[in-house]
């Protein structure tokens, strides 16, 4: 397949720049994932999708404020973006500017907080070593920013915005944005209707917005992401899947979580490395269905969810969206393909 078999037409207006109050009140999508039925709705109408025995997968993790602004020995100005942590000093890290940024290059944020490159790493990354007078969560959480994706160009006036209600594991470089959608009030009528729900911690890299650079998908290197599982989780989807009860994944992390930590077909507890790359001709072994945000044009994400439907069904619906005027990407509208 061609990653251009994955293109669409969007208008960049329609590319969502601020999230809508409350939470829930965003344009949800219906679509039968069998017949490419679709429906209009909005998120608060979820619930008449569901059904009690159903088993919502949530993914907790909490995006940090992972972009630092420091100055080099020279005086320059530099970004250090933080991605993975390697140990109690060690990152992952990118860097701009990336050329002047090599290794032995010291940058100071504070004057409790500066790292030194150690390496350099593939996608023009870079390893980093912290150097911090106090605990580093603290400093960071001072100093850092919470990132937003690259296309959206507008100041977010409360960061909470960007994180889910029910985030709990620190960790993320962007937000799970499928979960942005759910208020508190609304995951209890769920609960209350008799819908089981479980929560899975993967943390997300920025490779989630890392162009697609093959022609042919299947060449596609896919990036690395972390992933834990409690016993309590494994257990219950397990549970859920001998019963034959739906298994309904929210947002695609969710289901690179399912998917890898399932790949012998039993969930299996722990943490783990994935680099799943899920496309049309994928078999999936647990996920059911989906709750989803609208993808980039020929991004990994959206060959996802064709894998979960088909390519025609996906880029009608998106066809379909964006003819109605629905709000795309992080803070955009959702759909809900079962």
């Amino acid at each position: 397949m061609e990653v251009t078999d994955f293109d669409y037409d969007l208008p960049e207006e329609l590319i969502a720049q601020t999230p809508v109050e409350p939470r829930d009140s965003s344009r949800l999508l219906v679509m039968d994932k069998e017949t490419g039925e679709l429906e209009h709705r909005h998120f608060y109408n979820l619930p008449e999708y569901l059904k009690p025995g159903d088993l919502l997968v949530f993914n907790d993790t909490r995006v940090i404020p992972a972009r630092l602004h420091g100055v080099k020995t020279t005086g320059a100005h530099v970004e250090v973006f933080l991605l993975t942590r390697k140990n109690a000093t060690d990152w992952e890290v990118l860097v701009k500017p990336g050329k002047k940024l090599q290794k032995g290059a010291k940058i100071k944020f504070s004057e409790e907080l500066s790292c030194e490159i150690l390496e350099t790493t593939d996608f023009g990354g870079r390893i980093a070593r912290f150097h911090y007078d106090g605990i580093f969560e603290e400093i960071l959480d001072r100093l850092g920013e919470t990132p937003l994706p690259p296309y959206i160009h507008e100041k977010l006036k409360d960061s909470e915005r960007y994180q889910t209600v029910y985030n709990r594991e620190r960790g993320s470089a962007a937000a799970p944005t499928a979960g942005l959608h759910f208020t508190k009030e609304l995951l209890k009528k769920i609960k209350d209707m008799g819908v089981e729900e479980v929560f899975v911690t993967l943390h997300v890299g920025l490779g989630t917005f890392r162009p697609v650079n093959e022609s042919r998908i299947e060449d596609h290197k896919m990036h690395r992401e972390f992933y834990t599982v409690s016993q309590e989780a494994a257990d219950a989807i397990n549970k859920a899947k001998r019963e034959g009860r739906r298994i309904i994944a929210v947002g695609t992390t969710s289901v690179r979580t399912l998917e890898s930590a399932g790949a012998s077909g039993e969930m299996k507890a722990g943490g783990n490395w994935t680099s799943i790359f899920i496309y049309p001709g994928y078999q999936f072994r647990f996920v059911d269905a989906l709750v989803t945000n609208f993808h980039l044009p020929q991004s990994t994400l959206i060959m996802l969810v064709s894998a979960l439907s088909s390519r025609e069904n996906i880029l009608h619906a998106y066809k379909t969206a964006v003819e109605q005027k629905y709000r795309f990407f992080s803070f955009g509208d959702a759909m809900f393909i079962h």
